[in-house]
């Protein structure tokens, strides 16, 4: 909640085959759909009580396109099947809500310009032609500036990639624009509804408008769930990747913190944020995880990255379950009957292809949440002031401190569903030498890492915990904010350990997924068990 294939060698002719398959099927089942069909198709579903809910037809019904499905067809029809699935979700039927994934585009994006080099099947790197989103605390060079979904930072435009986005370039990837967020990702106050920013509004459920796409990284995940792109990245401080990923039906993936920059991103927390990718199916994960990994000097976290990244596609293991012990989080469970009756269904699943499955005992969660309270709060503060401090001449907000004014100068806008509880809070804290955030630091990296997960997975011979990554959304209410039942992303957070969430199934209609966390630079064995379970569920 805070920022809290069948495999891949083919021949030129199987190529060839799959790109006229994709491209005949592709090309009539989307332009051949209307809104007016689309409007036939939004009045019902099966919900769970009696409540009337605004629906939209399934979204994983519609022929979305992974990147190995957009690379396969000429990069201007891309831009055609991609501009209607826009203009489903940005004029929908009469009195059904807007999606609102995108808080901005890119002016222009000219597809067509890109089809010389794919006739000719040349490449600029793996994610040539892909397009993909950025969530808006991400900063790229250009037309559209970075504001976290705040309007203090309406003018924060910049010239700099963040490295990560350096990176999307150099592997030619195509920009569409920025995704909306929870604000400040979801760290300013008390009794906020995940989604909401004073910039871009409130994101909705693709698969149930009336439901939250939880946060903070909710514009990322609603825009991939319902066909806007092959892939978006998010960025995770606390659940910000996998609780989203998780109630629209997507893979997400919180890194192992230091094999990502973070530079160039609005910072939560020094110790726990962290980019990642949010992404139709595994496979994608990989391919995007092993082009945004690396070392930054700018970043000193990431001083291993260069020597623990790997080509974490390649080494996708479709075996990977036959013979490995996964260990429950069952502490974790309980968030509804039906995400237990569809975990239960995941843990047959799983034991069908292989693995043993054994109850993990319990690590307290408790003193975790405190000490990381602590150290949040203090880290924002330092991490912000410094951020805010190179921004541009349009940003006259220079401090936490001239945000909290900010906002208190323009409550009718920024303050109308929710205070700023939490930024005041972090503005009294005393600094990264104080003794409090000091041992507060080491208590939670110790709680949750070394003698929370290490200590576990040591206990019971497991190479992985798992457990469902939360419930199914919840309906969104402004008034009384979140309705949020908890999830498995607080260990994995405050460890700074991989966390990767993958869909497991519905409940009345809704998804839900199921996490699996390793230890530190475990990414290529949890995407490889990710992968298997996947899979196994076709």
């Amino acid at each position: 909640m805070r920022g809290i294939a069948r495999r891949r060698l083919t021949s030129a002719r199987g190529r060839s085959s799959f790109r006229a398959m994709i491209r005949t099927v592709l090309a009539a089942a989307l332009l051949a759909s209307s809104i007016a069909g689309v409007a036939q198709a939004q009045n019902t579903r099966s919900q769970s009580q009696s409540r009337a809910t605004v629906v939209t037809e399934d979204p994983a019904a519609d022929p979305r396109m992974s990147i190995a499905q957009v690379q396969a067809i000429a990069p201007s029809t891309v831009q055609v099947l991609l501009e209607r699935q826009r203009e489903r979700w940005d004029k929908p039927p009469a009195g059904v809500p807007l999606l609102n994934a995108v808080i901005a585009w890119i002016p222009k994006v000219d597809f067509a310009a890109l089809d010389a080099d794919w006739r000719a099947g040349t490449s600029k790197g793996p994610l040539h032609g892909a397009p993909y989103f950025l969530k808006d605390n991400i900063e790229a060079g250009g037309p559209l500036p970075t504001t976290a979904g705040s309007l203090a930072l309406a003018g924060n435009y910049t010239v700099r990639d963040a490295p990560i986005v350096a990176r999307l370039n150099a592997a030619g990837a195509i920009l569409l624009g920025k995704t909306n967020l929870s604000e400040w990702a979801n760290i300013r106050g008390e009794h906020s509804s995940s989604g909401w920013s004073a910039v871009g509004g409130l994101t909705r459920n693709p698969f149930a408008l009336d439901r939250t796409a939880c946060g903070s990284s909710s514009g990322s995940a609603a825009a991939v769930a319902a066909g806007l792109a092959p892939f978006a990245i998010g960025t995770e401080t606390d659940g910000s990747i996998t609780c989203p990923a998780s109630v629209t039906g997507i893979v997400g993936l919180k890194p192992t913190v230091g094999l990502v920059s973070r530079t160039g991103i609005v910072p939560i927390s020094s110790g726990q944020d962290t980019a990642g990718p949010m992404t139709l199916n595994v496979e994608d994960a990989a391919k995007v995880l092993s082009v945004i990994a690396g070392s930054d000097p700018a970043d000193t976290a990431t001083k291993e990255a260069d020597a623990r990244k790997k080509d974490y596609f390649a080494g996708l293991d479709p075996n990977a379950l036959k013979g490995v012990k996964l260990a429950v989080m069952r502490w974790n469970t309980g968030y509804s009957r039906g995400t237990d009756a569809v975990f239960e269904e995941a843990l047959a699943t799983l034991r069908a292809a292989g693995a043993q499955i054994v109850d993990a005992p319990k690590i307290d969660e408790a003193p975790v949440n405190t000490a990381e309270h602590t150290v949040l709060f203090t880290e924002l503060k330092a991490g912000l002031n410094a951020y805010l401090a190179t921004s541009n001449a349009l940003v006259k907000t220079r401090t936490l401190a001239d945000i909290i004014a900010f906002n208190d100068a323009n409550a009718s806008t920024e303050l109308r569903w929710f205070g700023q509880e939490s930024f005041i809070e972090a503005e009294a804290t005393k600094g990264l030498a104080d003794p409090a955030y000091l041992k507060a630091k080491a208590d939670a990296k110790r709680l949750a890492g070394p003698e929370g997960i290490d200590r576990v997975l040591k206990a019971t011979g497991a190479v992985a915990l798992i457990a469902p990554t939360g419930g199914p959304a919840w309906t969104i209410d402004m008034i009384n904010g979140d309705h949020f039942t908890g999830s498995a992303s607080t260990l994995p957070a405050v460890a700074g350990y991989p966390h990767l969430t993958v869909p497991m199934g519905r409940v009345e209609g809704l998804p839900v997924g199921l996490s699996f966390i390793g230890p530190a630079w475990s990414e290529q064995l949890i995407l490889s068990l990710g992968y298997a379970f996947q899979e196994a569920r076709k």
